[in-house]
């Protein structure tokens, strides 16, 4: 089953808190290597998001994130895991977990409306 993991940050975190949190390089050569880790990345800050709508047939575009929440998408990773354990366990070894959050969604199966 494949997952969409958002790693999304917590304001409040101080960097260089010696929480104990595992290497990112680290964790992305072990999924890498597992085959667990299908492709992942970066994204630029909240503040550099285009959010869009059609309304009444009209494309509305706002500047920044459209959800106002203190937690904010800084990357993504998608994941092949036999399932949602395994995808818990993987997630768990991230370490955003450890400093904000991750996020797990399963994809819709392709022979499944």
């Amino acid at each position: 089953m494949k997952y969409l993991m958002l790693v999304c940050t917590d304001p409040s975190y101080s960097p260089g808190q010696d929480d104990g949190a595992p290497d990112v390089e680290d964790w992305v050569k072990e999924m890498d290597g597992k085959g667990i880790r299908l492709m992942g990345n970066r994204t630029r800050p909240a503040s550099d998001a285009t959010t869009v709508r059609v309304r009444n047939g009209e494309v509305l575009l706002t500047d920044g994130p459209y959800a106002e929440t203190k937690d904010q998408i800084a990357g993504f990773d998608i994941l092949e895991c036999a399932d949602l354990d395994e995808a818990v366990d993987v997630a768990s070894k991230h370490p955003m977990a450890w400093a904000g959050m991750i996020e797990l969604r399963p994809f819709w199966p392709d022979d499944e409306d």
